[in-house]
């Protein structure tokens, strides 16, 4: 499939609505939840007034016309929350659209912009059983903590190879 990553624009946040449902991992059986958790505090964390702070950063995946996929990070209380210099990633497609590459290329151009700016490191929270999991991992993400339930992760933004071209 041909894309194309880019920053996303002021005007296409909005969008980061649908990503952030998409986002919200449903083990095999379960039935998804209504779209209005999106609703909940814990989670309004990801969008609310997104782009209002220097930290806020967003890139779209383009096909067919369209935003397929998302990853945006912004420092904030979650739960890949680490401390108050590190930025939390949130990552998604729609389901047509995964397991085909798109989303480690969305990470790793988020990486290299990161690190680029200056940022020591970046965090996420996955769920064990995410398949998600496996890719943070071969990224080079770490498990600095984890429940029963979720590992959070940290990515090394000074001393990794850069996330896009493999180079120090």
């Amino acid at each position: 499939m041909q894309f194309e990553i880019r920053p996303l624009t002021p005007e296409e946040y909005p969008i980061l609505e649908d990503f952030l449902y998409e986002a919200i991992f449903i083990p095999e059986g379960i039935t998804p939840p209504p779209r209005e958790i999106i609703r909940q505090p814990e989670l309004q964390v990801y969008i609310r007034e997104f782009g209002t702070s220097p930290h806020d950063r967003a890139l779209g995946a383009i096909a067919e016309g369209r935003v397929i996929g998302a990853v945006w990070v912004r420092i904030m209380d979650d739960y890949g929350h680490v401390d108050a210099q590190t930025p939390s990633f949130a990552i998604s497609l729609y389901p047509a659209f995964r397991g085909q590459g798109i989303g480690t290329a969305l990470m790793q151009s988020m990486l290299a912009e990161l690190k680029g700016a200056g940022y020591r490191q970046a965090s996420l929270s996955v769920q064990k059983e995410n398949y998600a999991a496996r890719m943070y991992r071969k990224l080079g993400f770490r498990t600095i903590a984890e429940t029963d339930e979720e590992y959070l992760m940290v990515y090394d933004l000074t001393g990794q190879p850069d996330a896009a071209s493999g180079i120090y």
